[in-house]
């Protein structure tokens, strides 16, 4: 069993939950700048040992494990003092928004003996598990593409002041989880092309950034990808449709994972058509109000790590390949900006990656 503490508990909340719930894992301490939601959590959870100090866990001999969920633009910082205080991280998704202190993690980690784990946590749903073991298996032979999506109404999010900054981007906040699937399958991207739009409703809102993008990935090996994001109006039904979802076509079969839905369908190598549901799974992915919080695959991919860590393995997506998938954002995003095909080459020789 290994010892966890916990920094930024708003969406921390699910690691709490999944730590508190979990046979590998023991939570030592929980931290939060903003005291009043330390209370708050404190009283939802009835765990009570709680700081307003990063510091009170970086200096805890007890704690193995220090999970990351404060904003964005923080994660470098507090990765950098984890790693410097001899503990491993679990960091979520985007890892990091500034790819110029990509190389001096890479080094300290190195330096350090420690893992660092990106908590990317769709890989962790149970349709894209089964579609991974399946793809492993051979089911759907050799892989020829990739589509990916993440299509959600998030008017909601309208109303929480940080997505109106300039700083905030549907292409990291959202776009993370499909680049996420396309890379776990051709992780060697080359080159990315996209358009991308601010909505009608997103300008009504207040967002700053693209909130409506579509991109064309190419892989060193030939083989092309396509991944979208829609973030500020109406879905189609469930029935017809998922909020997010991983398409894999081969040369002898398909497969689509249903994220949100917890719905896969196969076509095998042999013809035979699957539809499995698991919604048996409901009450462990989803503990809370809503769909808004999706602990089951916190617990899930944190159970992965420790497993890990018990067996020396290394834990994907690992420090390297966060990085890896960042700058492929940040070629997304570099590609809708000037219009024209961007190398991700470009990206990772400007931070002399």
């Amino acid at each position: 069993m290994k010892k966890i503490a916990i920094l930024g508990l708003g969406e921390g909340r699910s690691t709490m939950s999944a730590a508190l719930q979990s046979d590998k894992l023991e939570l030592v301490k929980v931290c939060d700048r903003n005291e009043e939601l330390c209370k708050h959590r404190a009283k939802e959870f009835d765990f009570h040992n709680y700081t307003t100090e990063y510091q009170d866990l970086l200096s805890d001999p007890e704690i193995d494990i220090i999970a990351i969920y404060t904003p964005d633009k923080f994660h470098a910082e507090h990765i950098k003092m984890a790693l410097e205080a001899g503990k491993n991280v679990v960091c979520t998704k985007p890892l990091i928004d500034d790819l110029s202190k990509a190389k001096e993690l890479l080094e300290l980690c190195e330096k350090s003996g420690k893992r660092v784990f990106v908590g990317q946590s769709s890989r962790f749903f149970e349709p894209m598990k089964r579609q991974r073991a399946d793809f492993e298996a051979g089911e759907i032979g050799e892989l020829v593409t990739v589509e990916a999506y993440y299509h959600a109404d998030h008017r909601w999010f309208l109303g929480k002041g940080w997505s109106l900054e300039k700083a905030f981007k549907w292409l990291y906040g959202g776009m993370s989880h499909p680049v996420d699937l396309v890379r776990w399958y051709l992780p060697d991207i080359e080159e990315v092309m996209g358009y991308g739009m601010l909505s009608p409703n997103g300008k009504a809102g207040g967002l700053k950034n693209n909130d409506t993008m579509h991109f064309i990935f190419k892989a060193s090996d030939g083989r092309v990808a396509r991944a979208s994001g829609v973030y500020t109006g109406p879905v189609q039904p469930t029935v017809r449709d998922s909020e997010m979802s991983c398409i894999l076509r081969g040369t002898e079969g398909c497969s689509q994972g249903d994220y949100m839905d917890l719905r896969y369908a196969i076509t095998t190598k042999t013809g035979e058509e699957k539809l499995i549901t698991f919604d048996h799974k409901l009450k462990h992915f989803f503990r809370f109000e809503g769909k808004s919080h999706h602990a089951g695959e916190y617990q899930n991919y944190l159970e992965y790590f420790v497993d890990c860590l018990e067996s020396g393995k290394t834990a994907y997506p690992d420090l390297k390949e966060g990085i890896g998938t960042v700058a492929v954002m940040q070629a997304m995003d570099l590609s809708m900006e000037l219009g024209r095909p961007v190398k991700i080459k470009e990206i990772l020789e400007k931070y002399g990656l």
